[in-house]
């Protein structure tokens, strides 16, 4: 059973090598960031609340996330594990989320930090080429997820549950690095 949760900076390839390990390990990759362009996709009343953040480079609100992550998490198949992506994004989430998993008696493993610096994050997210991805906007989303998400990092660490690999590198050596982390 492996349950993760993914941290880094949008732009570091939490979703990429959070769809690859959840394939090798047969669990549900929870990307609230796919949750979320699905409700903008289907025009979804929390969809077009969420669109109005995201076209600014700003953070959806919790409140917005919370209730999904929760019925995500109770999902039949995201009982015998998961990697969650995107959640949570400020300390306030991960206390919440400790207190749904152990309500509904889950746990996790590790949370792990892929770190990747700005300018490479940057020169992704542009390459992507995502209409919410130009510069201006990408500079904003780094400096939002310094401000709310990095403490995170402080978090887990104090709590000895961060594992940090080098994002920075080809997909196969940090897929490499992550299935170290997932072998007992």
């Amino acid at each position: 059973m492996v349950r993760l949760i993914f941290l880094g900076p949008p732009g570091a390839g939490k979703g990429t090598q959070a769809q690859l390990l959840a394939k090798n390990c047969s669990i549900p990759h929870i990307s609230t960031g796919d949750i979320l362009r699905s409700a903008v996709n289907q025009q979804t009343e929390l969809g077009m609340k969420a669109q109005s953040y995201m076209d600014q480079g700003e953070l959806v609100p919790d409140a917005l996330i919370l209730d999904m992550v929760g019925d995500r998490l109770g999902q039949d198949d995201a009982q015998p594990g998961w990697i969650l992506d995107g959640f949570p994004r400020n300390v306030s989430q991960a206390k919440f989320l400790d207190d749904l998993l152990e309500k509904i008696e889950q746990s996790y493993d590790c949370v792990v930090n892929l770190d990747v610096p700005d300018e490479i994050i940057i020169a992704r997210l542009l390459e992507r080429g995502r209409k919410d991805d130009n510069e201006e906007v990408i500079r904003h989303r780094l400096s939002v997820y310094r401000e709310q998400t990095s403490p995170l990092i402080d978090f887990y660490r104090d709590r000895q549950q961060l594992v940090s690999v080098n994002g920075n590198q080809p997909v196969d050596e940090v897929s490499s690095a992550l299935e170290q982390i997932v072998q007992p």
